[in-house]
């Protein structure tokens, strides 16, 4: 195949690896009832494995010239958005769709990882799973657990909905045109239970605990009752020096509870 010139301004890597390609998409076990979102389709190369599934498909693709490669995609129970998936509005787009589930298979730009994550977690219709491409340190990040580096508030956000698992990495070669970092492929399985009282309350809870990394729990909760947290803290085994990347994430969640339920 010959590749079109990537768009620095899209964050345009091309995966031609194959045997990755179709490991992605083997990634999702989905009926023909079921409905995938493709977001960054590029000229097809996943979507050619996503649409042999004959589930519904949407892909969401900024770059019009992809046009003439996507177009070998279309048909009854497939559709090509052309626009920013950030700025669509994603539940109106498929309320015409007669799908079961809904999961979402892609390979994003890395510079909007982030905020491609946040949006579907935010949804009011929920993915039941979802599988990226993503930079290799945010695979890390997002699958981190307490005690690593990268353990962040970040982490505890996905996790609060969602149960992060790293697939496989996939090295730079294996693109056009080849990025600076390796990739790694990971998966967001959704929960039954959120297992907090209140998420925007908890949410707001965890960005102040990670404010400062290097500082202790109790310099970053400043703003808090401190000696409530200190008999909780207590109660799960921690010491009052503790810093917020120690703190597993269900102890986190049993900390914002009982601190909530405490007033």
């Amino acid at each position: 195949m010959e590749y079109l010139k990537a768009q620095k301004r899209y964050g345009q890597n091309f995966l031609k690896n194959k045997e990755v390609l179709s490991k992605i998409a083997s990634s999702v076990e989905v009926g023909e009832n079921d409905l995938i979102l493709e977001i960054g389709p590029g000229m097809g190369a996943l979507t050619e494995y996503l649409f042999l599934k004959n589930s519904y498909l949407l892909c969401y693709e900024i770059d019009e010239r992809m046009e003439e490669y996507l177009k070998n995609y279309k048909s009854e129970k497939s559709k090509i958005i052309y626009g920013d998936f950030l700025k669509q509005n994603i539940v109106e787009d498929i309320k015409g769709i007669p799908y079961e589930n809904l999961y979402v298979v892609a390979n994003i730009p890395y510079y909007i990882t982030s905020p491609i994550i946040s949006k579907l977690i935010e949804m009011e219709v929920k993915p039941k799973e979802i599988v990226l491409l993503v930079q290799k340190e945010f695979a890390s990040r997002i699958t981190a657990e307490s005690k690593h580096k990268e353990y962040n508030a970040f982490t505890l956000y996905v996790d609060l909905e969602y149960d992060a698992s790293f697939l496989f990495q996939v090295g730079r070669e294996h693109f056009i045109p080849s990025p600076k970092v390796d990739s790694a492929v990971i998966k967001l399985t959704r929960k039954k239970e959120l297992g907090v009282f209140n998420k925007e309350f908890y949410f707001q809870f965890i960005r102040d605990a990670f404010l400062n990394k290097r500082k202790t729990l109790r310099n970053n909760l400043k703003n808090y009752d401190w000696e409530k947290i200190k008999r909780i803290l207590d109660g799960l085994g921690y010491k009052e020096s503790v810093r917020a990347e120690e703190i597993s994430k269900e102890d986190f969640k049993s900390l914002v509870n009982e601190y909530e339920s405490s007033f």
